[in-house]
């Protein structure tokens, strides 16, 4: 079984979680980074994971557009859905379902959102400001869900 974990980040918590779920798969696993790497072609992988993380409210362009480019061929792999976002609840759970369209989500074996992270040292002036003011915050913080990681990689191997 090969999977590929597709991801885009801003800050580093979404590779940080796509590097966190390859140690707990079973199989090759091939990390890839969208940035770098947009045009990854899907065909030699049984499994594909997708991740991202939210930023004003939205996920990564990115995201989307892998997401539009192969949405036929995902219906046809065992598919992983993952959201980096430091909303909690309800909040959460509208990111996640705004982030991945309807038909994927069904479609996934498993589907998660990991926590997120405000790291300060990796933003810009204006996103600290930003962060501040919002999240109330004057320090970076990690909420990353290493049993949400655990539990989401599980999921996949099981499927």
């Amino acid at each position: 079984m090969k999977t590929l974990i597709a991801f885009s980040t801003k800050h580093g918590c979404t590779e940080k979680c796509a590097q966190k779920i390859k140690n707990h798969l079973s199989g090759d696993t091939v990390v890839v980074n969208l940035k770098q790497n947009g045009n990854v072609d899907l065909s030699g992988f049984d499994t594909v994971i997708i991740g991202g993380s939210v930023h004003a409210g939205r996920v990564q362009t990115r995201i989307i557009k892998f997401l539009n480019k192969n949405s036929e061929i995902l219906l046809e792999k065992k598919l992983g859905l993952f959201l980096c976002c430091m909303e909690q609840g309800e909040k959460a759970v509208k990111q996640l379902n705004d982030a991945f369209p309807h038909v994927l989500r069904n479609h996934a074996s498993a589907c998660e959102i990991l926590g997120g992270e405000f790291n300060f040292e990796k933003m810009n002036f204006i996103e600290r400001f930003i962060v501040r003011k919002v999240a109330k915050t004057e320090k970076s913080v990690s909420r990353i869900s290493d049993d949400k990681i655990e539990r989401f990689a599980e999921k996949i191997n099981s499927a």
